[in-house]
């Protein structure tokens, strides 16, 4: 698992972010950090906004915040969007890359000279493994929080998998209305009309992303036991498993670690169908499917939430971070960027030293800490100092902005590398019989983005 140079040697293709620019993000009315490959450190108390900086920088990569749920906090106070730019380097070529946020409406990318696009589009140029103090909740946290890590993984390792995942929420979401309206009494007819055509749209998208889900975790597995045992200095076993919603047979088969062939899933998902069509009916929601599973964290062979000790759930989340680095690593032959976000102040002595040993050699890695001392020798680096916004090189305030800003016109612009494909559906264009929107008093579990308080609530046939 670490991190030596002998083996960054095998990878020729070097990725870092040289430029940040912000406008109107977060505490930034403006800002304008010159960046390097290796290791950069942030340091300000708390409040200052070396957080956001970096934030940032993850938003470009993944399109959401590892802090907020929604857009609005990311805009300044007073300001009506916010923009956010970078220049990538890959294999010595530059990438501009920038982002319109724009609460409450779409918003907007462009990658290099070409015209605006969709953000979805961007994704795969930067690539980022970020752990920060809100990783706990991968190990304490509800289910939703390890669906999220995991779904968010398969996306930075193939990006086209964005577009599978926004189909699928579209379709549970179609669903779901569907099978609230018949629990009020409307449109019992529509019901038996409607309900077998998105059954069968939902296990096509809902197989696909399971099933995906599977392999990844397949290969991650051997990573995350590797990282756990250097971390922790061998003091555990780390292990996952997949808790899945299909029926008993199939579900027990998953948990084994098993990856049945894409048909099997599918036909294993309308076989649940019909089995919880009268709870799916009377409760007005989808009990079925990725959305309702759930990733098993277990330290030997007890469930590492409620057992684990601070120390050990610490260890098992930098575990995680640390095998979704090394896992990107060998499949797509460069380095993410790697991001510690105030991570070190919660560390013993003995992990500061072991993650730092551990992470010394990746092609750029930022830091951010309260206290400089915190930060373990072997991560000496560039260092700034940021106090109330502003951005300061250690020792040179000029060296914390650019002599100029981007030549955006003189880059030359490399094109993403191509993705390989997943499977992907085919694309979902039914009409519906109209179920009618969930009015002002609706069931918040028939939204998706509810299912955190549904998960604790739902039985062993829904995966919980």
């Amino acid at each position: 698992m670490r991190f030596d140079p002998a083996a960054r040697a095998t990878y020729d293709v070097a990725v870092f972010v040289r430029h940040l620019s912000l406008v109107d993000f977060r505490s930034y009315p403006e800002a304008e950090v010159a960046l390097t490959p290796g290791i950069t450190t942030f340091v300000g108390l708390n409040g200052q906004g070396k957080t956001n900086l970096v934030e940032a920088i993850g938003y470009l990569a993944t399109l959401g915040s590892h802090r907020v749920s929604n857009d609005a906090p990311l805009v300044r106070a007073g300001a009506e969007r916010a923009y956010v730019r970078a220049a990538v380097v890959r294999e010595g070529h530059e990438q501009q890359l920038e982002l319109e946020i724009n609460p409450g409406r779409a918003n907007r990318a462009r990658l290099g000279r070409a015209a605006s696009t969709r953000p979805r589009d961007i994704l795969g140029t930067i690539r980022t493994v970020l752990f920060a103090p809100e990783d706990l909740a991968l190990v304490k946290g509800d289910p939703s929080n390890r669906r999220q890590f995991l779904d968010e993984l398969l996306v930075a390792r193939q990006p086209k998998w964005a577009g599978a995942r926004s189909d699928y929420d579209k379709i549970l979401k179609q669903r779901n209305a569907l099978l609230k309206s018949a629990r009020t009494g409307h449109d019992r007819g529509a019901l038996d009309a409607t309900l077998p055509v998105w059954n069968e749209h939902l296990a096509t998208v809902g197989a696909n992303l399971t099933y995906a889900r599977l392999r990844l975790l397949r290969d991650l597995r051997p990573y995350i036991a590797e990282a756990y045992d250097e971390v922790s200095a061998g003091q555990g076993d780390a292990r996952l498993s997949y808790r899945s919603s299909l029926h008993v047979k199939l579900a027990d088969e998953l948990a084994a670690g098993e990856v049945p062939e894409l048909d099997a899933i599918t036909a294993g998902m309308h076989e649940t169908f019909a089995e919880m069509r009268r709870a799916e009916v009377e409760r007005g929601v989808t009990l079925v499917g990725p959305h309702r599973d759930e990733v098993q964290l277990q330290l030997g062979d007890l469930p590492a939430k409620g057992y684990a000790s601070h120390g050990e759930s610490w260890s098992f989340a930098l575990g995680i971070r640390l095998a979704a680095f090394q896992l990107l690593r060998h499949d797509l032959g460069t380095d993410p960027v790697l991001v510690l976000d105030d991570v070190f102040a919660e560390l013993d002595g003995g992990r500061r030293s072991r993650l730092a040993a551990m992470v010394a050699d990746a092609e750029q890695v930022l830091i951010t800490a309260a206290v400089a001392d915190d930060v373990p020798v072997a991560l000496s680096g560039r260092r700034f100092n940021v106090t109330r916004g502003h951005v300061a090189a250690d020792g040179d305030e000029a060296d914390a902005v650019d002599p100029g800003t981007v030549d955006r016109d003189s880059a030359e612009i490399e094109p993403v590398d191509p993705e390989p494909e997943p499977v992907q559906p085919e694309p979902v264009e039914p009409e519906p019989v109209e179920p009618g929107p969930p009015g002002p008093d609706a069931d918040p579990a028939s939204d998706p983005a509810s299912d955190r308080a549904s998960d604790r609530a739902s039985d062993r046939a829904v995966g919980e």
